[in-house]
């Protein structure tokens, strides 16, 4: 016989407690199998597609694309035996005695709470009763409506039937308006342009026509749309169809002036994250302006290199080497606060985050014991992290237990700013944009390729003297890459 099994949003890693449902990829009818995909949800990290527990057809869709719920939330119901024999059906209760057979007025009352097919609701029993009305009189002496009028009847008790009265509008509705308020029945549009504005879902009541005699005309429907149109504002370099720009999620004003985008998932954790960062951990960040014309003439020689010929070699692979030979030097930077137990944890591996922009808001995945790789590896790792960040389908696993992170403004083509630290982490390097810009060289004005870095730390367990001297070696390996083997 069928068997209905309902499938919880399950805790997709790392504690959450709610996901998003992005994309149904069954509906209801459809056969499913053990480990097929069924929906893809977004957690407050990343994209996670879910595989159905069961063989079997999807009964029921419990909840619809687009709106966020608990883990434990049942989203889906599944019958895992589908090709069963029907349940038999339950005999009908034999009535006990006439009284039974007849139910009572409080009986009829129950009526409507008994099982009935779903979308069929209960019978109303024939004993409600409708509000009772007063008939209007003309006379002043009438009663006033709502007030109790003794019927008038005979000595033997008989009851003479009230006057009929007008039929009362359901309740919740308006009266309607005089005819002569009302406004035009029927909006003046050519069957063209009542075509143009259904495919467009623009609603010709909304529109002031321009047309002789009051005629909607194309233009005005176009117009309206355009007034409407949620403008895509903000693309990025090979997105994939998969992705949207950031308004897509939004609704547009009725004046079209405004879109309106609800915080989820990402965005909001990050929100949270940066929040809680910003008020709990004391901010303190150091400069450097730095030559790093050594460190681009590397960057040369390594995309020459057959060993670098399948990976992307950039100047922020040679910053990510230079920072973790810092926090080789300086381990305490490499630090976190607990302030519940209030101690300073020292960590003996470095977890390297890069932050990454992306269309669903900032993420942070991280390379696990990266101050184990060599340069090879670091470039590998960071090719495979920015691609997922860039399709949103990094796993929550590489965004957690992050020990130290840096951020590369200087791809948007900024110097440098005050970066926020992701929390749970002592310290974060922005890396600025590589210019070419007179530089004394040698004695002498030349033009040199120059950056800036900017360090920001948690002043709880960071001094100004630690910070100074980690941004002292970073600098110091990106103006000669050479550096590193005296201190490696």
């Amino acid at each position: 016989m069928p068997t209905f099994e309902s499938f919880p949003l399950p805790d997709a890693g790392e504690g959450l407690t709610e996901a998003e449902i992005v994309q149904w990829h069954v509906a209801v009818g459809d056969r499913v199998t053990v480990n097929q995909t069924i929906v893809e949800i977004e957690t407050a990290k990343s994209l996670v597609e879910l595989p159905s527990p069961w063989t079997g057809v999807v009964a029921e869709i419990l909840v619809p694309e687009g709106t966020t719920v608990e883990v434990g939330t049942p989203i889906v119901v599944v019958d895992t035996d589908p090709d069963g024999a029907a349940a038999p059906a339950a005999p009908a209760p034999a009535a006990t005695s006439a009284a039974a057979a007849a139910p009572s007025v409080q009986d009829g009352a129950d009526a409507g709470s008994g099982a009935v097919l779903v979308g069929y609701g209960t019978a109303e029993h024939a004993s409600v009763r409708r509000p009772r009305r007063a008939a209007p009189s003309a006379s002043p002496s009438a009663p006033a409506a709502g007030s109790a009028v003794a019927p008038a009847g005979s000595s033997s008790g008989g009851v003479v039937a009230p006057a009929p009265v007008p039929a009362r509008a359901p309740v919740g509705t308006a009266a309607p308006a005089p005819e002569s308020s009302r406004g035009p029945a029927v909006v003046l549009a050519k069957p063209p342009v009542r075509k143009l504005a259904r495919d467009l879902g623009v609603d010709l009541t909304s529109i002031v026509p321009t047309g002789p005699g009051g005629l909607v005309t194309r233009e005005d429907v176009v117009a309206q749309a355009e007034r409407a149109d949620a403008r895509e504002l903000a693309t990025y370099a090979n997105d994939t169809d998969d992705d949207r720009p950031w308004l897509a999620q939004g609704s547009v004003t009725s004046d079209g002036r405004q879109t309106r985008v609800p915080v989820r998932s990402v965005r909001k954790r990050t929100a949270e994250a940066m929040v809680a960062s910003a008020f709990s951990a004391p901010h303190v960040t150091v400069f450097h302006t730095v030559d790093v014309t050594r460190t681009m003439r590397l960057v040369e020689r390594l995309r020459a290199d057959r060993d670098f010929k399948d990976v992307r070699v950039t100047p922020l692979l040679v910053a990510m080497k230079a920072l973790l030979i810092a926090i080789d030097r300086h381990p305490q930077i490499n630090a976190s606060w607990d302030d519940a137990a209030q101690e300073i944890v020292y960590k003996h591996y470095v977890n390297l985050g890069i932050a990454a922009a992306t269309p669903r808001g900032l993420m942070v995945p991280n390379i696990k014991d990266a101050h184990r790789a060599t340069l090879l590896q670091l470039a590998e790792s960071l090719a495979g992290l920015t691609q997922l960040a860039r399709t949103g389908k990094t796993p929550p696993a590489h965004m957690q237990d992050g020990t130290i992170t840096i951020t590369n403004v200087g791809v948007f083509g900024i110097d440098t700013g005050t970066p926020i630290l992701n929390p749970g982490e002592a310290a974060i390097l922005a890396f600025g944009a590589i210019r070419e810009q007179p530089w004394v060289h040698k004695g002498k004005i030349k033009k040199r390729w120059v950056t800036q870095l900017a360090l920001s730390v948690d002043h709880r367990l960071v001094d100004g003297e630690l910070a100074s001297r980690v941004l002292a070696d970073v600098a110091a390996v990106l103006h000669e890459p050479g550096q590193a083997l005296v201190w490696i």
